[in-house]
């Protein structure tokens, strides 16, 4: 798991505190933020309220909670075709995600991030859902397809 990371010895164990990830880039870019993290798939239409960036779905273990802003990670998309739609009423409502990582690449999720126009990275070499928590910080280089992680 670690790639260049720092680390902190804590109570006789090492505790990590910062990892890189390589991956693959979907769109570029440099962003970073907080995690939001879920091994649910995300549903654009129906499941994504544009005007507040909040997951409706309310079988959604992120139910009511809000990506604006934050590094979304996630399994993939689920639904219609009406997920880039969505996704894109997130960025011209300014409540889209800073960045989006994701684990399943589909022609949905792939077409939702073009029109989010944030950096989003997918094939990384370990599974982002099991390695990222919710609350870390992370940082997304969608050129180099690279995600460093800081335990929050």
């Amino acid at each position: 798991m670690r790639r260049g990371g720092r680390k902190r010895k804590m109570g006789g164990y090492v505790q990590m505190t910062e990892f890189t990830l390589k991956g693959r880039k979907v769109v570029g870019g440099y962003a970073e933020g907080e995690a939001l993290v879920t091994k649910d798939a995300v549903a654009g239409w129906g499941g994504v309220d544009s005007y507040t960036g909040k997951i409706i779905d309310v079988r959604h273990e992120l139910y009511d909670q809000s990506f604006a802003g934050k590094v979304l990670v996630y399994h993939g998309a689920k639904g219609s075709s009406g997920w880039a739609g969505s996704f894109q009423g997130t960025r011209l409502n300014g409540k889209a995600p800073a960045a989006m990582i994701f684990k399943e690449t589909t022609t949905k999720i792939a077409l939702g991030s073009v029109v989010t126009r944030c950096p989003a990275v997918t094939d990384l070499d370990q599974d982002p859902t099991e390695v990222i928590k919710t609350g870390d910080w992370v940082i997304v280089d969608g050129d180099k397809g690279t995600v460093t992680v800081r335990r929050g």
